[in-house]
């Protein structure tokens, strides 16, 4: 008796080798370097601003994606970043 979905069935859990393993995945993976430096450019954006910089929309996704985006970074400069993200922010809603 044959199987229903045949013999070329991939596994969602991967025991039956690598046929679903994404040759790409490796470069899924940030490069931290990068994350530094978009995280520095927006960081640099806030500073420079004397009124918030973008729109009510795009601070808030800001506001969300910029810690997640540190993540991807040794921990204490995560957070140093973050810190400094976050005062930035309060100081430009401050100033509207």
């Amino acid at each position: 008796m044959s199987d229903l979905f045949g013999d070329g069935q991939f596994s969602l859990f991967g025991e039956t080798g690598d046929r679903m393993s994404n040759p790409q995945q490796a470069s899924m993976v940030p490069d931290p370097d990068q994350v530094r430096q978009r995280l520095h450019a927006l960081l640099d954006t806030a500073r420079n601003a004397r009124t918030m910089p973008w729109t009510e929309k795009k601070a808030r996704v800001w506001q969300i994606v910029f810690p997640n985006m540190a993540n991807w970074l040794p921990e204490a400069e995560a957070d140093q970043l973050r810190f400094e993200f976050s005062r930035e922010i309060e100081r430009l809603k401050k100033a509207a």
